[in-house]
């Protein structure tokens, strides 16, 4: 993400692990396996910073909530899609700037391939919250 003035506090939490059915075969969505995510949370901090308070920070616990809730709940075919879905999710239930969501699947089913697959997303508020209103019936001035 590039950063921009008054963008400059990021919370990050990597090693997300969920058990979860998403994927292009049949089988995975019926199997399940095991996906990881890291997510950046742009946000201003520094009230949290000065006070120290808990109630002044992003709660981090939450935002794993739903993350592992949202992963572990639905089903995608395709890594991009879960990576949109879990970014929209967060922009839209926290005080955040802008997200950086990354799905790892540690091991496809790709012949001849010991690697892993990553999709990575990088989302603004402000693309996002117009978007969703519209698809809402709302309109947007």
């Amino acid at each position: 993400m590039k950063l921009e003035a008054g963008m400059i506090d990021c919370i990050r939490l990597t090693g997300i692990d969920v058990y979860a059915y998403h994927g292009a075969l049949a089988a995975e969505r019926e199997l399940g396996q095991r996906f990881v995510i890291d997510v950046d949370l742009w946000t201003d901090i520094r009230k949290a910073a000065a006070t120290d308070s808990f109630e002044d920070a992003l709660d981090y616990v939450e935002v794993h909530t739903k993350i592992t809730e949202l992963a572990g709940s639905e089903s995608f075919h395709l890594l991009e899609a879960l990576a949109e879905r879990i970014a929209n999710m967060l922009l839209t239930n926290f005080p955040l700037d802008a997200v950086v969501v990354t799905v790892h699947k540690p091991n496809p089913p790709i012949r001849n391939f010991m690697g892993s697959v990553s999709v990575t997303v990088d989302r603004r508020a402000e693309d996002v919250k117009p978007r969703l209103a519209v698809e809402n019936g709302e309109s947007i001035q």
